[in-house]
């Protein structure tokens, strides 16, 4: 009997076939398949893909089985004499869970739907097609044509044909990116050849627009490419345009009317009549170019206003001031414009909060704060409101800080204030203290104008070539303060030129920089000024060039200090035991009060040689200090300075304080030495310790 041997055969309702051992495989679903890694869809939403694309599925065979499995795919479409044509494949087995693919022949047509479907074959049984059963047919079109260049249009900023220079720095362009192909999806972009953007269209063959702001000016450009939906990109458009420098303020009060003055002359804008609690005449910060400040007493009568608007407040604007309070420990108001509200449409300012007085902007109910205002120190303060991105920031002596927040200005119409700020009442929240220079802006102030606004030109204080020195007096180059030579200390004259020092034993050595420097016997040699060289209560900077006589001394050595009553502010100093250079300051102005290494830099040597240029530069502004070594800043820690310490001592070249007299001698050379008030830039502190002036 044949029978008794034989497998059994059951037909389903779909007509699969199978074992009565065997169940059929299970069908693919419709979200493991891809065309070219795109979903599979169908319709409207047929996958476009740039060639003949591989078809991929993911096939599993019954749970309770372990059998590898096939895949037959099937692809059809009909071709231009309207016959059906038909394509299949057959996949290696594989095991169950796993990806089967095929890549279509090269017959099948470009720009032409193409139907496709999967089942999954154990070489017993097959699945229903992935198209049965609730499931769907897969579609692709082959599109093997690129997409049309991209066309570039803006309003604000034409072409050069059009027009040469547009306004400007800080104000938005909008460019706007179409194609004559309709089935563009996204336009990949690239302004000035920075990293690449991607906009996508709202429909196929939609323009899209995108915004700009110019950070500089000058030549600009963007570039664009038309990516349709098969992800064909179009050839590249440039499009050329030329951006004005910003526009300036539409209102500025300078504040440096005569003292005695009713009123404050606007540079821009509307003149602001003062209450009788201003007095014009006071000092101007240092190094801003400023002349005066006008002071507010904070009472009633304390105030500046032009009884007008200086700007629409729902467009984007900035306002600034340098301002110097007298007191931080309540609400104070810089600047702000009145609504019909009974409230301010802004406020810049100060505020007292729980953690501490801290710098204000609150414009449309929100408000961003940071930065430590201190009482008698000038502090540029810069509010700005961005409504292309809706956001509100703050800046504090060029720098951003808090965190930017979004915002929803109400209309202000009503009159910009200085010193005061609207309220249900009445006026509040005056300010007390010192403000000079206020601006205001209809645009957006960038980050680079914000710091241009911020700066403070730093003052040549000093420079000592230590070229020569009479009756032990080395002359500062300017006739100011000279550096007395105390003890063991000279001014070295090296080699003319006339003899090579490595080639003659009679020959001296070269100098450090120029003709001559400072030598120090490290036991009583040291050179100081009359007085103190820099106020250490406010930003500063003090270079020199040194080498050490030993490679490795038995002690730490002090090349730079400036004392207060007890020790000192600061002192820069090679320490051997761990071969770096060392900023050092205490804690507080006291005899015996603990030091703090503030900043470091690590070196083997103290500068045998050519030297080491070492510069220290402390900004007030930011509560930092750092030591440079030959041009590099070392780590830098928040300055120990406490506020207000302005200390009393000679700068001193060679020595440092220890109680009622001096320590850490210096045994070597040192030269150039120059001071600072002020904070000199990167690029000013390399330059430093080459025999040359700065010019900040």
């Amino acid at each position: 009997m044949v029978g008794c041997c034989a497998v059994a055969l059951l037909t389903t309702a779909a007509g699969t076939a199978y074992a009565v051992d065997n169940l059929p495989p299970k069908r693919p679903l419709v979200q493991d398949l891809t065309s070219e890694g795109k979903a599979c869809a169908t319709g409207a939403d047929t996958a476009y893909v740039s060639q003949r694309p591989r078809l991929s599925a993911v096939l599993y065979d019954q749970p309770s089985e372990f059998s590898p499995v096939k895949g037959d795919f099937e692809a059809w479409w009909t071709d231009s004499a309207g016959v059906e044509q038909r394509r299949s494949y057959t996949s290696l087995s594989k095991a169950s869970g796993s990806r089967h693919d095929w890549t279509v022949p090269d017959d099948v047509p470009a720009n032409t739907v193409v139907n496709w479907h999967v089942r999954a074959n154990d070489t017993k049984a097959t699945s229903p097609w992935s198209d049965e059963d609730g499931g769907s047919v897969c579609s692709f079109v082959v599109d093997d044509t690129n997409p049309a260049n991209a066309t570039i249009t803006s309003p604000e900023y034409p072409t050069p044909d059009q027009e040469f220079w547009v306004d400007g720095v800080g104000v938005y362009g909008h460019f706007t990116m179409d194609s004559p192909s309709d089935d563009v999806v996204s336009y990949v972009y690239s302004f000035l050849g920075g990293p690449s953007g991607t906009a996508p269209a709202a429909e196929p063959g939609d323009p899209v627009t995108v915004p700009y702001l110019p950070l500089t000016s000058g030549p600009k450009y963007v570039q664009v490419r038309a990516i349709d939906r098969a992800g064909r990109s179009s050839g590249q458009t440039t499009y050329d345009f030329n951006v004005k420098s910003g526009r300036a303020p539409v209102a500025r009060w300078k504040l440096t009317d005569p003292a005695g003055s009713r009123s404050a002359a606007a540079e821009t804008g509307t003149a602001a009549r003062a209450g009788t609690g201003v007095t014009f005449g006071g000092p101007a910060p240092a190094g801003t170019g400023g002349t005066s400040s006008v002071a507010l007493d904070g009472g009633g009568h304390g105030f500046l206003t032009p009884d007008v608007p200086a700007t629409d407040i729902r467009k984007s604007f900035a306002v600034s001031a340098w301002v110097r309070p007298a007191e931080t420990g309540r609400n104070m108001t810089v600047a702000s414009q009145d609504t019909d509200a009974g409230a301010p449409g802004f406020s810049l300012g100060l505020r007292a909060e729980d953690s501490g007085p801290a710098w204000s902007f609150a414009i449309g109910g929100a408000r961003v704060s940071g930065g430590a205002p201190e009482t008698g120190e000038w502090a540029h303060v810069l509010g700005l409101y961005d409504a292309e991105t809706g956001r509100a920031r703050l800046y504090v002596n060029g720098r951003e800080t808090g965190t930017a927040v979004d915002a929803t200005p109400a209309e202000a119409a009503g009159a910009f204030q200085i010193g005061r700020a609207r309220g249900a009442s009445g006026y509040r929240d005056r300010w007390h203290g010192d403000v000079a220079d206020v601006q205001v802006h209809d645009r957006v102030v960038v980050p680079g104008e914000v710091s241009e606004l911020a700066y403070r030109k730093p003052k040549r204080l000093g420079h000592w070539s230590l070229e020569s020195a009479t009756d032990g007096v080395s002359p500062e180059g300017a006739g100011g303060s000279p550096l007395r030579l105390g003890g063991g200390a000279t001014v070295f004259r090296g080699s003319d030129g006339s003899c090579i020092p490595d080639l003659d034993p009679d020959c001296p050595p070269m100098a450090l920089v120029g003709e001559g420097h400072l030598h120090l016997d490290g036991e009583s040699g040291y050179a100081a000024t009359d007085g103190p060289a820099v106020d250490t209560g406010d930003s500063f900077t003090v270079g020199a060039v040194v080498r050490l006589a030993d490679s490795e001394p038995d002690h730490p050595m002090t090349v730079l200090s400036q004392a207060g009553e007890h020790t000192d502010a600061f002192k820069v100093r090679y320490v051997p035991s761990s071969q770096t250079w060392q900023l050092v300051m205490p804690e507080r102005d006291e005899a015996g009060a603990p030091e703090k290494v503030v900043s470091e830099a690590e070196f083997a040597d103290g500068g045998e040689g050519l030297g080491h240029r070492l510069a220290v530069v402390y900004d007030d502004a930011a509560d930092t200090i750092k030591l440079y070594v030959d041009g590099e800043a070392g780590a830098a820690t928040t300055a120990g300075f406490p506020n207000g310490w302005h200390s009393t001592g000679a700068l001193q070249v060679g020595r440092a304080k220890a109680g009622d007299g001096w320590t850490e001698y210096l045994r070597g050379d040192v030269d150039e030495v120059q001071a600072y008030q002020g904070v000199l830039s990167e690029t000013q502190i390399a330059q430093l310790g080459w025999g040359a002036d700065i010019n900040p």
